[in-house]
């Protein structure tokens, strides 16, 4: 069975040229892979004219126009209520009616998580739909956290919701036979954390998830969990930080090494150090953000993503949707409720 994924093509802040070409990328990767370009009929065609492919591939893609475009500064209700023939509404609309299996957006956060909600409803016993990205460690086994920032007031249940999702997402997406499963505190000790932390700890000791306890901000990149669990407040400022630190990092290098003639000679000896160190830590090769506990797979990508970045979000999406990932968290799910009750 071959797998459509739409994709917002006029989103983010590159648009129609990054998120084509990532999408003949795509297409050329995964055999079984089919592509709906949602934006402006005429630029996307016009695009698409400027890049060499076979007829066959061609025949694997499907244009459908939109005459709005949701800027990065639209409120979620403008987004929702005003622009109902946005790129990214109609590529949502695809995925609820079923002429695809799943979507890409690079558009604005905010309005994706509001417009998918409304069009594609949340999975039965979910109370919210949850934010959840992979980050590179020192293992080379990337983690995965969730919640990024779709919630900032969690109850318990709903992080035990989040745990499971999670756990099944990367189960299937990575091949992971029982991921490991950490809440995210601000100790490792069981006494730490305030009374939420406590509970949900405590609802995750009972569940059937590999839940290994208490994890630390800095075990985030050290490899030994596989899911991360907190609250979307917790989660986003978390993340932010980490962005914040890699870029501090990145300018303080090229500085470094651009201070006179010999730093320069330097840099140019350890360019192959440098280059196997960004490949290991490249946040392009982990962009994509699943929006889980939805019926229907949603992926965001980062606004500024460039072609390769693009690509690994799309490649996201057909992942999520070829392991039918929707599907699956709804079965488990109820199975885990029900246990609870």
């Amino acid at each position: 069975m071959s797998i459509k994924v739409s994709i917002d093509a006029s989103g983010g802040d590159f648009g129609i040229p990054v998120t084509i070409n990532a999408g003949i990328i795509a297409l050329k990767t995964f055999s079984d892979l089919k592509i709906a370009f949602v934006g402006d009929e005429k630029t996307i065609k016009l695009e698409i004219k400027n890049t060499s492919m076979s007829q066959k591939m061609l025949e694997r893609i499907e244009i459908k126009h939109s005459s709005q475009v949701i800027n990065m500064d639209d409120s979620p209700s403008t987004a929702l209520r005003h622009k109902k023939d946005s790129s990214m509404r109609v590529a949502i609309n695809l995925v609820k009616d079923g002429n695809a299996h799943a979507c890409v957006s690079a558009g604005n956060t905010g309005a994706l998580l509001s417009i998918a909600k409304f069009v594609l409803k949340t999975i039965k016993g979910v109370d919210r739909p949850a934010i959840m990205s992979a980050v590179p460690t020192l293992t080379g086994r990337p983690t995965h956290i969730l919640d990024l920032g779709a919630n900032v007031d969690s109850k318990p249940e709903t992080l035990l919701q989040f745990a499971i999702m999670g756990s099944i997402a990367v189960q299937n997406t990575e091949n992971i036979e029982s991921p490991s499963v950490g809440l995210l505190n601000v100790g490792s000790e069981e006494l730490k954390g305030h009374w939420k932390i406590q509970e949900t700890a405590e609802l995750l000791k009972n569940s059937s998830l590999n839940y290994i306890g208490f994890v630390e901000g800095d075990d985030i990149y050290k490899g030994s969990v596989d899911v991360i669990v907190c609250d979307g407040f917790e989660g986003n400022i978390a993340l932010k930080a980490s962005e914040g630190v890699a870029h501090m990092f990145s300018h303080f290098i090229k500085k470094s090494f651009n201070k006179n003639i010999f730093t320069k000679i330097a840099a140019l000896i350890a360019s192959s150090v440098m280059r196997d160190f960004k490949s290991r830590v490249d946040p392009g090769k982990y962009n994509g953000a699943s929006l889980l506990g939805l019926k229907g797979v949603v992926v965001k990508s980062h606004g500024k993503a460039d072609v390769d970045s693009f690509f690994h979000a799309i490649k996201e999406a057909y992942l999520g949707a070829h392991a039918k990932i929707t599907d699956k968290i709804s079965v488990q799910l109820t199975r885990e409720l029900e246990d609870h009750k």
